[in-house]
């Protein structure tokens, strides 16, 4: 009976203990601070790089001050942190909301521009492509959608800080959306089909008229149009190619292998 009792008081003190811990691990150490105080604590976490917790400190802000200027802040702060994290579509889905919820906030040209930087850094990655995958297995998504971010910022915020460099990104996206469509009609007339060849370098041609990349668009519809024995619409984009480009390389054998365009950004 002794024995059966100590057991009972040894099994009573082990789920004591137990739940001493659950309940000093479920203590929020943040439940009393002031909205300045969460806000300067979370901006200390971002800057460190611990992302997660400053994305939950930045929510409890705004859970606790809903009404407050922390509050749209923190809102703003949530979308950095999530976009620092690499986290794309936590980032947009953040950015979103904010421009839906402030659409006259002072500061909504920034979330404009971070959008931008969001998509722009997902399109660096898309770039990679070039270098070991086929043309065919990705698309532009992300670079069509960087570039209506900035141009947005751009149309609606002409004065803004950000918009100078938005406008040198969007300089820069052009020529990566005319890029890929070279690219990718590179690859139809390595396989032979050379009307999509064609077809494709003449949408680079027609949409980024201003683009380095045309160069080379004209070049393979000269190729392609060739290879289908259509002399007349081979000629006419030599003729194109020769005015604009009279010293091209891509006459005298094509240009010499270098990093790719996209490497100086």
């Amino acid at each position: 009976m002794h024995i059966k009792s100590l057991k009972i008081s040894a099994i009573a003190l082990v789920l004591s203990l137990s739940a001493c811990g659950l309940t000093q691990e479920k203590v929020d150490e943040t439940r009393t601070w002031s909205a300045s105080k969460l806000y300067s604590e979370a901006r200390d976490e971002l800057a460190s790089g611990n992302f997660e917790k400053a994305v939950s400190h930045f929510e409890k802000l705004e859970s606790r001050y809903p009404f407050g200027t922390y509050a749209q802040q923190a809102q703003m702060e949530i979308a950095y942190a999530h976009y620092r994290q690499g986290d794309q579509p936590q980032a947009l889905a953040a950015v979103e909301r904010f421009i839906k919820l402030h659409p006259n906030h002072p500061n909504v040209d920034y979330m404009y521009y971070l959008r931008g930087l969001i998509n722009f850094n997902d399109q660096l990655s898309f770039l990679n492509f070039l270098a070991r995958q086929d043309p065919s297995e990705r698309d532009s998504k992300a670079t069509r959608e960087a570039f209506e971010s900035f141009k947005q910022l751009a149309q609606r915020f002409p004065d803004s800080k950000y918009t100078k460099d938005a406008i040198a990104r969007m300089n820069y996206l052009v020529n990566a959306m005319a890029q890929y469509e070279v690219h990718v009609a590179n690859y139809y007339l390595r396989r032979g089909a050379y009307l999509a060849a064609a077809n494709r370098a003449q949408a680079a041609v027609t949409e980024y008229r201003e683009a380095p990349a045309v160069e080379e668009a004209l070049f393979i519809m000269v190729k392609a149009y060739d290879a289908l024995n259509l002399p007349q619409l081979r000629d006419d984009a030599e003729r194109v190619m020769r005015k604009n480009y009279p010293d091209s390389v891509y006459f005298s054998g094509g240009p010499k292998k270098s990093e790719p365009w996209w490497k100086f950004w």
